[in-house]
């Protein structure tokens, strides 16, 4: 799994790529790697919450072993992996224009040197790219609600279908139109799963949404199979995992929802500004208990996808052997020295007999070896 910086490089200049040491060794020498968006801390929660959940959600997975990469942009600089100091960078208000980075931004951020968080298709395409296989988010987005008529279509789902990447989320965002989201995830060869919940669906908020996944898997083992053979039809999985403890009650939420959308009507708010608005106006009226819930379902995703990444890995590489490691198959060797080389050698023929008289003897072997 040898990190491709050439194919990289095909979207990204090298100069507009910084892959942090850590990051890059644990992909070379084959060891669980998860990669993290950065709109979350850009546009999903307030400062200081969004800070202190992307340090705590890094800690839960390096818990298990695994290197976490935040993924993100500073500067004009592509970011795969973060240190805290960027971190913080990306998540304290500043003067400095930051934006939701989907694939289709990155030109205009990058040739800018904005800074900017990537969504969940903006992290998609760097976590390929670079070769990882697990991406831990809160939810993913969708089909809007009249997404039929409006074409309002999350770009997440169409990167999905191009990433062989197992996206581990509580779903998709409860804003959205769920059902068509699952419909649109089939007709692009999306495999969706429920995570040890009887094929429910959760709605973000809460465990059940109404709709149904067409296969459930029980336990980090049977997911990582799912991952495993998705591998073959080069698109990715989206895992979805019903949040632990529901906080709130689905009929709150939903009414919530629904005024908060009302005024996004009235206040003529689109595109990629609705998320972040509904979000924050739906804490506010749900008295924050809506963002303590998107908090506790993120950890858990973490821990959830930390034990999934590390079974996956277990299965391929259980010596987690660097790929420059030469193995010695030899016996143990005696003092002499080994010389390892080669030779060139020059044969030169000196022809005596007249060139004419060579020409009419049919039978003459004789041959001009040149260099071997």
């Amino acid at each position: 799994m040898k990190i491709n910086l050439k194919f990289v490089c095909r979207y990204f200049s090298k100069n507009f790529i910084d892959i942090t040491p850590e990051v890059k060794n644990a992909l070379n020498n084959q060891k669980p790697v998860i990669a993290l968006e950065s709109a979350l801390i850009t546009h999903g929660l307030p400062y200081p919450k969004n800070v202190e959940t992307a340090l705590e959600m890094e800690h839960i997975i390096k818990s298990y072993g695994i290197i976490p990469a935040t993924i993100g942009v500073i500067n004009g600089k592509v970011k795969a992996g973060m240190v805290s100091e960027q971190i913080y960078e990306l998540g304290i208000p500043a003067e400095k224009k930051t934006l939701k980075v989907s694939r289709r931004d990155f030109p205009y951020v990058l040739s800018q040197g904005l800074n900017g968080g990537t969504t969940v298709s903006g992290t998609l395409v760097i976590a390929s790219a670079l070769g990882i296989k697990f991406f831990v988010t809160g939810g993913i987005g969708g089909v809007h609600l009249d997404g039929q008529n409006s074409l309002d279509i999350s770009a997440d789902l169409l990167e999905l279908s191009r990433c062989a990447i197992m996206v581990v989320s509580a779903g998709v965002k409860s804003i959205l139109d769920i059902g068509r989201t699952l419909e649109y995830l089939e007709t692009v060869g999306v495999c969706v799963a429920s995570y040890n919940s009887k094929r429910e669906f959760p709605a973000f908020y809460t465990k059940q949404s109404g709709y149904y996944t067409v296969c459930d898997v029980t336990s980090p083992y049977e997911a990582a199979g799912l991952l495993e053979q998705c591998q073959n039809t080069g698109s990715g999985v989206l895992l979805a995992v019903p949040i632990p403890k529901e906080k709130i009650k689905k009929s709150e939420i939903d009414l919530a929802i629904k005024n908060a959308l009302q005024m996004c009507v009235e206040k003529s708010i689109k595109g990629k500004n609705v998320t972040p608005f509904v979000l924050s106006e739906v804490s506010r009226v749900t008295k924050g208990v809506s963002m303590e819930t998107n908090i506790s379902l993120l950890k858990n995703n973490c821990l959830v996808g930390s034990k999934i990444a590390k079974e996956f890995y277990s299965r391929h590489f259980p010596k987690s052997e660097s790929i420059f490691e030469i193995k010695n198959t030899t016996k143990k060797a005696s003092n002499f020295p080994v010389v390892i080389g080669g030779s060139n050698l020059d044969y030169v023929l000196q022809v005596d007999e007249d060139l004419k008289t060579i020409g009419k003897r049919q039978d003459h072997d004789t041959r001009i070896i040149g260099y071997v």
